[in-house]
């Protein structure tokens, strides 16, 4: 990577992306974290939790580096940020698309307080029922500090330590990473949105998702093992 300057934070960000299979949008996502200004990012690493679509070998084409990490995004988080050394943590999932300019609100919140800050939401699909659902979000990030993965998240490995760190989780490991990190520092909104890409919303429409995801949550928070709600999610 290039070079610190004086704009960036002492260290550098490490941006860790897990992937499975994200050839079609990974290369995009990696195109938008390389017009960072030289110094921001100081690590950036893919997970690949044993794709076949050459996902990895585009990762490293890109200029990442690559690990191997089976078990889930849990597990591959897990690996990830084990991995690499920087003060600051950058994760995201591999279908995101960063708005232009993202730099610019990340660089802004390295400078406040200590915090764990996240992207707004939106769903590369047109409809009324997806923006309500965007909607929705919002005020579940905002009012209930409790963004989801394909938010992205950044913030200090001290406190992800502190916090008692990544969980390798097959399913849930953001929520549960986010109800233990508000316990410990606010949970803020950087402000830009990011865009992911609507596949699942497409293939099992708004309404039907929205009600699988909720019943997920329901279930988890009542005490049902990650592995067996991993199984009902990839079912579909």
């Amino acid at each position: 990577m290039a070079q610190l300057t004086a704009a960036a934070p002492p260290g550098g960000i490490a941006v860790v992306i897990p992937v499975r299979n994200e050839a079609a949008h990974l290369p995009l996502l990696l195109a938008d974290l390389s017009l960072a200004p030289p110094g921001l990012i100081s690590e950036l690493l893919v997970v690949d939790g044993g794709s076949s679509d050459g996902s990895g070998r585009l990762a490293r084409l890109a200029g990442a580096a690559l690990r191997q990490a089976a078990g889930g995004r849990g597990a591959q988080l897990v690996a990830g940020v084990a991995a690499t050394e920087a003060p600051w943590l950058l994760l995201l999932h591999g279908d995101l698309r960063l708005p232009p300019r993202w730099w610019e609100s990340v660089r802004a919140a390295l400078g406040q307080a200590e915090a764990a800050w996240y992207f707004r939401l939106r769903v590369q699909e047109p409809g009324l029922a997806l923006r309500l659902m965007e909607a929705a979000v919002e005020l579940r990030s905002r009012w209930a500090c409790t963004p989801y993965g394909d938010q992205g998240l950044l913030l200090p490995r001290r406190l992800l330590e502190r916090a008692g760190g990544l969980r390798p989780l097959p399913l849930m490991e953001d929520l549960d990473l986010v109800l233990r990190l508000r316990r410990w520092a606010p949970v803020r909104c950087l402000g830009p949105v990011v865009w992911v890409e609507g596949r699942r919303w497409r293939r099992l429409g708004v309404w039907r998702t929205t009600w699988h995801n909720a019943r997920l949550r329901r279930a988890w928070r009542h005490g049902t093992e990650a592995g067996e709600l991993a199984r009902r999610y990839y079912q579909l």
